[in-house]
């Protein structure tokens, strides 16, 4: 039995260091599952908030972003494991088990990829991380855009909290004014009843600018995965409204934006399958080499050559490369859908753009000063008795009225702002 071994045993002597040797010079280490992991570290401020600082938290402990990040990683898995090649076999035969007469092969077979399979298997692993390069940068795209929109609903919201509580104060010296008007006998009390309810009023709309700047904290705070806020407030500029190119410049630098990006890499991607599939369609070769001995006669062991060759006469993967070819062609026409989107949201972001910095502008420049004009006067003329207390109440509505609408053209200009740096990835 020791002579049927000699074979195998020269077989698994060679091959066993060459495939250790070529396994350790493919293979990188194989990293271990992290379960439950940490975010980088990265402290947020307890005090004054910037874009800037909102901006590097978000890019350092956003969970979507690691997620995409390591989406990419993966793909050096699949490269590495593209480039192999196949593995050879070892195998043994043994005809009659009677010493005298029995007939022992023993061979090792080396399967040969022809079609260029392994350069195609190669390309699609590199698409698949083009792809995956591409998906990561519209996801900070979008994180970057979702950052600084709702950084700017905290300024907008902290805003209207001031103003809120301004108004509070008003209203409540209003009241007191009244109070004093009705002690005196010159006004009836119907006036100071007005003044409570708006006095009432005032302080319902304190209370709900408050909820709404929490709201938006906690929504500035989960974009860097924080469930709390630590921060204090926000500080950024309101009065530098944005401002962006014409609709057709913008559309001249459409091509560059991450979704487009991302949507051609698909097309390459699924043209790199399709590409696999057509190689598959070729046939491998398996070459075999071995010896073999017969104890019925005086030859000893002599050497056994085969090769073989599948007969491509019923699969010929041609199911998998339609499948392939019309996942292309989606992928084509998604790339068309994706741009017709994209512009058309981009025309309809920079209209809303100008509308709404035309809006802040003029509020701004002429309806605030005007207003708030008014109000002095009408506050003025209450406290030396010349208006009623109705008039003071009107201007100081219109007044904030007028504040109101300009902290939400404010905010309208920044998030068609956002909305345009977020399409084109900037």
């Amino acid at each position: 039995m020791k002579h049927v071994v000699i074979p195998l045993g020269l077989a698994a002597a060679l091959l066993g260091p060459l495939a250790q040797a070529a396994t350790d010079a493919a293979m990188p280490p194989v990293p271990q599952v992290r379960r439950f992991a940490e975010p980088p570290d990265a402290t947020e401020p307890q005090g004054v908030l910037t874009l800037d600082a909102a901006l590097a938290l978000a890019m350092a402990r956003n969970p979507a972003l690691a997620a995409a990040r390591q989406e990419l990683d993966a793909t050096e898995g699949g490269i590495t494991q593209a480039r192999t090649i196949p593995n050879p076999a070892v195998g043994f035969e043994m005809e009659d088990t009677r010493r005298a007469s029995r007939t022992t092969t023993a061979q090792v077979s080396l399967p040969i990829e022809l079609g260029g399979k392994r350069s195609a298997r190669i390309d699609a692993a590199q698409k698949a991380r083009e792809l995956a390069s591409a998906q990561l940068g519209n996801a900070e795209a979008d994180l970057r855009a979702a950052v600084i929109g709702t950084f700017f609903q905290v300024l907008v919201a902290q805003e209207r909290v001031g103003l809120a509580e301004s108004s509070a104060g008003i209203a409540t010296r209003g009241m007191q004014a009244a109070a004093r008007r009705v002690a005196a006998g010159k006004v009836s009390p119907v006036e100071q009843t007005r003044a409570e309810v708006e006095q009432a009023n005032a302080g319902l709309e304190l209370a709900e600018a408050r909820a709404t700047l929490d709201t938006s904290r906690q929504q500035l705070a989960a974009q860097w995965g924080s469930q709390a806020p630590v921060f204090a407030s926000a500080n950024g500029d309101l009065e530098a409204l944005p401002s962006r190119p014409l609709p057709n410049a913008l559309d001249e630098t459409l091509d560059v934006a991450p979704a487009m990006r991302a949507s051609q890499s698909e097309i390459a991607r699924r043209q790199a399958i399709v590409n696999v599939e057509r190689s598959r369609q070729y046939p491998d070769v398996t070459v075999s080499v071995g010896a073999k001995r017969e104890y019925a006669s005086d030859r000893g062991y002599y050497p056994v050559l085969g090769i073989s060759l599948p007969l491509p006469l019923f699969d010929r993967n041609q199911g998998n490369l339609y499948t392939a070819i019309r996942q292309a062609d989606k992928a084509a026409d998604e790339y068309r859908a994706t741009r017709v989107r994209l512009a058309s949201d981009l025309r309809q972001a920079s209209s809303q753009l100008a509308l709404s910095r035309n809006s802040a502008l003029t509020l701004r420049q002429t309806v605030l000063p005007a207003a708030q004009r008014a109000y002095q006067a009408a506050a003025q003329g209450f406290e030396a008795g010349k208006f009623a207390y109705l008039e003071v109440l009107d201007a100081q509505r219109t007044l904030l009225q007028a504040r109101v609408r300009y902290l939400g053209a404010v905010a309208a200009t920044y998030q068609a702002a956002t909305a345009i740096d977020r399409m084109l990835g900037r």
